[in-house]
């Protein structure tokens, strides 16, 4: 490890992207902060990174150039620079094609462009999810198995981690880090964004949504926040010995069984049934949960029949750190916090007209227009985020 690493974080607004810049500022780094209008860092728990750690930089990853001034760039790209953490994405669901080609691709290959320009090595965060439908054991040396990908998202993700890949073979050096679903702290459940999967189990256990298709055996895998950040920033830390390799960074995978039992742990918590999908018909549902599948859980559905797992071999070989072991553990204490905050547990609000909008909100939740993907985290768009184009994750 190089000390006193000079550093741009990309996404550093985000979820993720803050908690990985507090940590290389806490580590001493010279930390560069990438944000697109909004100059405050908001950590995970709430607090504001003092300024007098970080130096933001006014940017867009749909840019050429990063949207920065010739002067600034060229700055970076000529000796500025001694890792880039390009952690900035989007990840909501059902958004149109080319806001994912636009953050998740074009930023991808700006970000490359400039890690070439500088000689600069490159972390690039993508997604377990790039994985698609397939099933069984996924493997951090895996990438194009001929998979299904089940939305924009997934593909965006996918194409932005060959562009890496590629410039890996044209001599850019770089290490990939893939989180799962990122969620709440290990420790605490403290989330700073209810986005993700806290809008499926909001709707869930408020009883807005009591069928969905899906498999009780299908899996999914929750990753706590400051375990993502750990890894991104063991991997910066020590990029000459994770140079050329991918990390999951990933939880312990939960059956759809496990969070049915869990939930029936919680007296206010309604618990939906799964039906087998060739049996399930979204318009057999009376009206309002219609509604609520439509234009939310249906963009998650998907979830709710795989049945992989992922290998985590490079991470537990490169970081003493390790996940949750205990998955039921770790999602009880995502469901105390989410009731102590208030998100979960208040009983559904009076009717509205049936054509309103699903409101998946709650204290400091960000309204779930069209459903927020899986990695991300952040991953997403909160309060301290919704600048996407220059923060991201």
């Amino acid at each position: 490890m190089k000390e006193n690493l000079r550093v741009l974080v990309t996404g550093a607004a985000g979820l993720v992207g803050a908690e990985v810049t507090a940590r290389l500022a806490a580590a001493g780094h010279e930390v560069t902060a990438l944000v697109h209008d909004n100059p405050v860092l908001v950590r995970n728990d709430g607090t504001t990174l003092e300024n007098s750690a970080v130096t933001c930089l006014s940017g867009d990853v749909t840019k050429p150039r990063l949207g920065l001034p010739a002067a600034a760039y060229q700055a970076l790209a000529a000796g500025g620079l001694d890792r880039i953490v390009h952690c900035a994405a989007i990840t909501d669901f059902g958004l149109p094609d080319e806001v994912y080609q636009a953050v998740n691709v074009d930023g991808t290959a700006h970000v490359v462009e400039l890690a070439r320009a500088g000689g600069v090595p490159l972390v690039h965060v993508s997604t377990a999810y790039v994985c698609g439908e397939r099933d069984g054991l996924i493997r951090e040396t895996e990438l194009d198995e001929g998979q299904r990908l089940a939305n924009a998202y997934e593909q965006s993700k996918f194409r932005a981690e060959t562009l890496v890949h590629k410039a890996q073979a044209d001599g850019v050096r770089a290490a990939i880090v893939r989180p799962s679903i990122v969620v709440g702290e290990e420790r605490t459940g403290v989330v700073r964004d209810y986005k993700n999967i806290y809008a499926v189990l909001k709707l869930a256990t408020e009883g807005r949504v009591r069928s969905l298709p899906g498999q009780y055996e299908a899996r999914l895998d929750l990753v706590p926040v400051d375990y993502v950040a750990d890894v991104i920033t063991e991997v910066t830390h020590r990029f000459d010995e994770a140079a050329g390799r991918t990390f999951h960074a990933v939880g312990a995978p939960l059956t759809l069984r496990d969070f049915s039992d869990v939930m029936a742990e919680y007296p206010p918590f309604q618990v939906p049934r799964f039906v087998p999908p060739t049996s399930f018909d979204a318009q057999r549902l009376p009206r309002r949960e219609r509604l609520y599948y439509e234009r939310v859980m249906a963009l998650y559905e998907s979830y709710f029949r795989r049945r992989m797992s992922f290998d985590a071999s490079h991470t537990a070989g490169l970081t003493a750190r390790r996940a949750p072991e205990n998955g039921q553990d770790f999602l009880r204490r995502i469901f105390d916090h989410c009731l102590e905050s208030g998100y979960l547990g208040a009983p559904p609000g009076a009717d509205t007209d049936g054509d309103a909008r699903p409101d998946v909100t709650g204290p400091h939740a960000t309204v779930v227009a069209h459903g927020t993907g899986p990695a991300a985290v952040a991953n997403g768009a909160g309060p301290a985020e919704s600048d996407a184009l220059g923060a991201g994750r």
